[in-house]
């Protein structure tokens, strides 16, 4: 009697450490919505499919507007000649907009302003003209002005993102090991310009039976791991820069879910306004990760390789 109540107590632990049994609908279901998200985010208002210019600025002045021979060139019809100049001094930016410009920040009418960039928390001070709206970012040493027009024909003549079929077996538990200290890692983005990001540790884990690693990257105030990876679909089926994957950070036990039903294409994809990094080379999986987007093939697509 005393060794059946001890099987049937070890059976019942046995059975307590199971995990639960995914809800395959429950999870594609998961997968819609956040799909449904991200193209929500993409056809905004300011979404990347609105970019229709980058331009870099030259120390001192800068003139923006429709004519062709100003340093950042509005689009034709929407925009004064000349509605203003760019000031780049020492490291600081301001805006002089004409009285008569249109350009506002914030509801109010511009004159003079000091632009911050977009590395204020990703809070760039925005200025606005008709549809159009610009400002600056700041990539290694350079200051460019970026604009977006919300009629831009990409975003009106969206054409959709093709998926891989959602497959359980790509959302991964993987295992997460740290780094001790962190360790830098460098990422090159596709203007050639080369940063040290910060990884906390490896995410390390297994598919067919073989063993795959991936350093995640840490963005200032995110609570999850940026992975900026690369596959044997890259420049195939997907895009050939790589895609993008985010997953929660690991609990106490390192171990963590790393979905690539969720790997997405890089505003790059869409836009040749767009300034991303490329996946390190350790980031570049020997495996056809066939989950998550497909190369986009709509109006605006570009291709970095």
């Amino acid at each position: 009697m005393t060794l059946i109540l001890s099987a049937m107590i070890l059976l019942a632990l046995a059975c307590s450490k199971q995990k639960p049994k995914l809800d395959e609908n429950a999870y594609r279901q998961e997968i819609e919505n956040y799909r449904s998200k991200r193209i929500k985010n993409l056809t905004s208002d300011d979404g990347w499919l609105t970019l229709v210019g980058l331009y870099w600025l030259q120390e001192g002045e800068n003139k923006f507007g429709s004519d062709p021979h100003n340093v950042v060139v509005l689009p034709q019809g929407k925009s004064p000649a000349v509605a203003g100049s760019f000031f780049l001094e020492n490291g600081n930016v301001r805006v002089e907009a004409k009285p008569d410009s249109g350009v506002t920040s914030e509801g109010k009418p511009v004159t003079t302003l000091a632009l911050k960039t977009d590395e204020n928390a990703g809070k760039p001070t925005v200025l606005h003209l008709g549809s159009l709206s610009f400002y600056v970012i700041k990539r290694g040493d350079q200051f460019g002005i970026r604009v977006k027009d919300s009629d831009n024909p990409p975003r009106k003549q969206f054409a959709g993102i093709q998926y891989f079929p959602t497959d359980t077996r790509w959302r991964i538990e993987a295992r997460f090991e740290p780094y001790n200290p962190q360790k830098k890692i460098p990422i090159t983005n596709v203007l050639g310009q080369t940063s040290d990001e910060v990884s906390p540790g490896a995410i390390v884990f297994e598919m067919n039976g073989n063993t795959y690693r991936l350093d995640p990257i840490l963005e200032e105030g995110s609570d999850e791991l940026f992975i900026i990876f690369a596959d044997q679909t890259s420049a195939r089926e997907t895009y050939g820069a790589g895609r993008f994957l985010y997953a929660a950070k690991p609990g106490a036990d390192n171990r963590l879910i790393l979905d690539f039903n969720k790997a997405y294409n890089p505003p790059c994809a869409f836009t040749p306004y767009a300034t991303c990094p490329l996946p390190p080379q350790q980031n570049r999986l020997p495996v056809r990760v066939e989950a998550g987007e497909k190369k986009y093939e709509g109006l605006g697509h570009h291709e970095v390789s």
